[in-house]
């Protein structure tokens, strides 16, 4: 999508999951064991990232039907919110922004609602998360693709660019027609940028296919945005290890920070060890705190638990450019049902940890819970 980068690292698979025997109640009065087998899929297509669908069904036709129209739908939302490639016979968000202060861009309904979505996170995150801010981003991202392909030519963006293109991030210049099917940007120097919200949307996309089609066994991993359906097998949960960022740093210490225990849920995590690079030895990673117009400085890595992915794609992001103090008082507000969520089918209990400079964790109450098998 989104961003190109070339730090791709992702949660190993084999941490993720492991293979065991589900029994199921057939109709009548007899019942019937059913062993179903562990299938997976990789693919590289979309997002930018490496990707797995794992999947526990009766035999392999019945899982290349599920991972083939789960994918076909990442495939399509990939390019619908790609903001640097055309494709043929579509309007996408690229088109859209092309086409900023010029005129209204007729686009497919799921990029309306992954644009209405954003302004949703907008409102619920205090303007942490801004799909509105495609113009500041795009020049850290700039920098960011030369300073990681060439480290001796790492430089900052100029300060004073960076100004200006803040002054064109207001969100509510995105004017969306739903009767006409059109979202329009009334700021000609806008352009929208979906990254920190558009993966998340889109696995919690491909898990509701994938449910809808009967599967109680899967998980889809895209690029370590994690999202399960039912147990593992229908017996155990899902193995999912956060990583330790002093281990991606240097490969010391402990891989992982902490290993969950997941069925159900989304877990996402944001991180200063996933896009970067490095200016007179400072490390610039890829979320922009938009306060500041700069890498956010306030922690090493934080963790979503939540079931919507969408969800839990977004507040990693937001809490990633808030302090442990104002993203547990955003996680209480959205827990209590006093959010813009509290009617939405998106709502649900949250939990976050933290990861801090000095590698020490943070945790809301209930994440805790969730380290135990």
């Amino acid at each position: 999508m989104i961003k190109k980068f070339l730090n791709r690292h992702i949660f190993r698979a084999a941490a993720i999951i492991s293979a065991s025997a589900m029994v199921i109640s057939m109709a009548g009065c007899a019942s019937k064991k059913v062993e179903k087998n562990r299938y997976n899929a990789q693919f590289l297509d979309v997002f930018d990232t490496i990707s797995m669908e794992i999947g526990y069904e009766p035999d392999e036709e019945t899982f290349n039907s599920r991972y083939k129209e789960s994918h076909e739908l990442l495939l399509k939302e990939h390019e619908l919110f790609d903001i640097y490639n055309d494709y043929d016979g579509m309007n996408n968000l690229k088109t859209v922004n092309d086409n900023a202060g010029k005129q209204p861009v007729k686009v497919d309904k799921k990029l309306i609602e992954l644009v209405k979505w954003g302004k949703d996170v907008y409102e619920l995150t205090g303007g942490k998360v801004n799909i509105a801010y495609g113009a500041v981003l795009r020049l850290w991202h700039d920098k960011r693709e030369i300073g990681m392909a060439y480290p001796e030519k790492g430089e900052l963006p100029d300060e004073a660019a960076l100004r200006e293109a803040s002054e064109h991030t207001d969100i509510d210049d995105i004017i969306i027609d739903e009767d006409a099917q059109t979202i329009y940007l009334k700021d000609p120097e806008m352009s929208l940028d979906v990254g920190g919200i558009a993966k998340g949307y889109a696995a919690e996309d491909a898990a509701r296919l994938i449910e809808q089609a009967g599967s109680d066994s899967f998980m889809l991993n895209l690029g370590g945005n994690l999202r399960s359906i039912g147990l593992k097998n229908g017996e155990s949960k899902w193995v999912c290890p956060v990583e330790n960022p002093t281990f991606r740093d240097n490969q010391t210490g402990e891989q992982y920070a902490i290993i969950t225990y997941i069925g159900d849920m989304s877990l996402v995590t944001s991180g200063d060890y996933e896009r970067y690079y490095v200016v007179d030895g400072k490390r610039y990673h890829h979320i922009i705190d938009p306060d500041t117009m700069y890498p956010a400085a306030y922690h090493r890595s934080v963790t979503i638990l939540t079931h919507d992915s969408a969800l839990a794609d977004a507040l990693s992001t937001a809490l990633f450019s808030m302090s442990v103090e104002d993203g547990k008082a955003l996680i209480k507000s959205i827990n209590d049902g006093n959010t813009i969520l509290k009617d939405s089918d998106r709502a649900g209990h949250v939990e976050a940890m933290w990861i801090e400079a000095d590698n020490s964790q943070v945790y809301t109450d209930g994440f805790q819970e969730y380290t135990k098998e």
